[in-house]
């Protein structure tokens, strides 16, 4: 049943020249506990909810939609809190990650929904992650995008980040204080994203190191290291002109103050220290992807932590933006993965 307090408006969508290949789609600003949601549904059935990651937006899965529509399911896409027409609270601790797992609950109970399955990448991973952690009543398979599932362990974030990089500083560290990154940003905000983008793409990634862009130079900035490229293959000067125009008008503010929540969610999480996501579950990374690379541990760890794992891929000489970089391949292992699920229509 929906929540009773949920209403919904519709939502003027972005220029359609951008996102031909949605537009099918339709566009809607949804009432959840936590504020408003803006969100991009196309076609009926099983439910299945995208969270993108930073610095990115619903458009992130423009590809996954139609395809994930055509094939029998009700695709979902949000903008996460803090992003595009989404609510922005000014708070930093407003960003946690109580709050997101109270908003993907919220989307699904506003489509008049019971349960869904959550796919994730980047910040979106270990946002549905946890989501099927603390709601397994609510998500019932859970799909992972670049990050792998890693349970709360015994170390603060912040230490543990503090005594990555050697004299340089780790880009979460670096996110951490507000308005530092921000100063950097936000006056060319096309200019960083497209850097940005092209330093975590398989086809540009610098010097082949895909890890190169954690690491900001002591007293520097993080786009020190952002190698100017022709943009990756996978976005087009309209797409980039969509990102930015949304952080534009957004700021990115809203999505760098998840990173300031890692030692808050921590201590929320606390309850639920080492505990294992055990859903039925996917795995997507890519072989020129960082988080690939620094968590192969957890990779190795999933019979543990991930025991319902159904499927998991590396995808060969793909960068950290697989679901835009590799369309086609992502599209047929998820929906592989969705027509297996034990609940599948």
């Amino acid at each position: 049943m929906p929540h009773p307090a949920a209403s919904s408006t519709p939502s003027a969508g972005p220029d359609p020249s951008a996102t031909s290949s949605v537009a099918a789609a339709q566009h809607r600003l949804v009432d959840v506990p936590g504020g408003r949601i803006h969100l991009v549904e196309q076609g009926s059935g099983p439910l299945v909810l995208l969270v993108h990651g930073f610095p990115e937006s619903w458009f992130s899965w423009r590809h996954q939609l139609p395809a994930l529509a055509a094939a029998g399911f009700r695709a979902v896409a949000i903008d996460v809190r803090g992003y595009g027409r989404s609510a922005k609270p000014q708070a930093v601790e407003a960003y946690r990650m109580l709050a997101h797992v109270a908003d993907n609950v919220g989307v699904v109970r506003v489509l008049g929904e019971e349960t869904a399955t959550i796919v994730g990448h980047d910040w979106g991973s270990p946002i549905a992650a946890n989501s099927a952690l603390l709601r397994p009543d609510v998500f019932t398979a859970v799909g992972l995008l670049s990050v792998p599932y890693s349970p709360r362990g015994g170390t603060r974030p912040t230490d543990a980040f503090a005594a990555i990089g050697g004299p340089d500083e780790f880009y979460i560290s670096y996110f951490q204080q507000p308005g530092r990154a921000e100063a950097e940003i936000e006056p060319d905000v096309r200019g960083w994203l497209a850097g940005f983008y092209a330093g975590l793409s398989g086809d540009t990634v610098p010097s082949g190191d895909p890890t190169k862009l954690s690491l900001v130079p002591a007293g520097g900035k993080l786009s020190d290291h952002f190698v100017r490229h022709p943009l990756p293959a996978w976005l087009t000067e309209a797409d980039l002109d969509f990102y930015a125009g949304e952080f534009e008008r957004s700021g990115l503010t809203g999505g760098l103050n998840r990173y300031r929540n890692v030692d808050r969610d921590w201590d929320d999480l606390a309850a639920w220290d080492g505990a294992p996501v055990t859903q039925p579950a996917l795995f997507i990374g890519g072989e020129l992807d960082a988080p690939t690379l620094w968590m192969a541990d957890a990779i190795n760890n999933y019979p543990t932590t991930l025991p319902g794992l159904m499927s998991s891929h590396i995808l060969e000489g793909c960068g950290h933006w697989m679901q835009q970089e590799r369309p086609e391949e992502v599209n047929r292992l998820l929906l592989d993965w969705l027509k297996a699920l034990p609940d599948a229509a």
